[in-house]
């Protein structure tokens, strides 16, 4: 499921997207807050930078929107469908679930918006 050259492996292990070789990150911990969206400026295997232009992330904001979303509506079909609990305690399980999420939709964001515009080229193989 995770092959290496697949979007979803790059997406969920904040790899390059171009060479899949290291971590796009300063420090591959998510929950280290202080670090979590300090990037390296490019790759160090197949020289890919990150900021592909001036503010290039912030096309990411609109990403973690529809993820933020996504993530609250399937907390509410949890919570309020499945565990047949009330209506307010519905909306605390969605304001507790994105919460614990926060930084990993900071990643995953910054992970898709990227592969949207590069894709992975398998001639910088290890």
């Amino acid at each position: 499921m995770l092959k290496k050259g697949s979007k979803l492996n790059s997406i969920l292990t904040g790899t390059c997207p171009k060479c899949q070789n290291e971590s796009m990150y300063v420090d591959k911990n998510p929950l280290n807050l202080a670090n979590v969206l300090k990037m390296n400026v490019k790759c160090s295997h197949c020289g890919l930078t990150y900021q592909i232009e001036p503010s290039f992330f912030y096309g990411a904001m609109y990403v973690s929107y529809g993820l933020n979303v996504a993530i609250g509506i399937a907390a509410f079909v949890v919570s309020y469908l499945f565990f047949n609990t009330s209506l307010k305690t519905a909306f605390i399980a969605i304001i507790a679930t994105l919460i614990v999420t926060f930084p990993f939709v900071l990643r995953w964001s910054r992970n898709i918006y990227i592969n949207m515009f590069v894709h992975y080229d398998p001639s910088f193989k290890a």
